[in-house]
């Protein structure tokens, strides 16, 4: 009994001051960049073909979401509601939210046509581990089909875009 209690109580000892538990574990810490607020990322080439589907031939459907302005602020807005979302929302804690804002932007703003090219990663590599499933992928299309409601995007220009999105789950669900 006494054992136990001796054990217990060394156990619950405060952690040794002074230690850099960080370097320890050799734990690096990521700064932002200074100009955009992201973290670094490894490089990757640049293309537009990263952004999973070939854009709509006609900028018509870009106006029913407000332009770039209005695209953007749909992309920041999916994020916002997913980082909320109880379903989701544990996928955005580790992820650079600054960068993810921007380079979903530059998705919608390229497959809708409105004049923007996409500088983020394939879907492949930008999903890669994070062992995304079909409930996640569900939860984030309905957190986007708010945004896009919210703004006063048509339903019919809703379904489109979908319709350019959907294929990637392929891609990005792993389980």
């Amino acid at each position: 009994m006494i054992v136990t209690a001796l054990a217990i109580v060394f156990i619950q000892q405060a952690p040794a001051e002074g230690i850099d538990w960080d370097k320890e574990f050799g734990v690096e810490e990521r700064v932002r960049d200074p100009i955009t607020g992201e973290f670094p990322v490894d490089h990757y080439v640049e293309d537009n073909a990263n952004a999973g589907a070939e854009p709509f031939h006609s900028a018509r459907l870009a106006t029913e979401f407000g332009g770039r302005k209005g695209i953007a602020r749909i992309a920041e807005r999916t994020v916002a509601i997913s980082e909320a979302d109880p379903r989701i929302s544990e996928i955005f804690v580790a992820h650079d939210t600054v960068r993810l804002k921007r380079t979903l932007s530059e998705q919608l703003c390229y497959l809708l046509n409105a004049g923007c090219d996409y500088s983020g990663r394939d879907m492949n590599a930008a999903h890669e581990g994070m062992g995304l499933t079909i409930a996640d992928l569900n939860a984030l299309v309905e957190n986007l089909q708010q945004a896009m409601r919210e703004a006063d995007v048509p339903f019919g220009a809703q379904n489109k875009l979908l319709s350019k999105l959907a294929p990637m789950s392929r891609v990005v669900v792993e389980r």
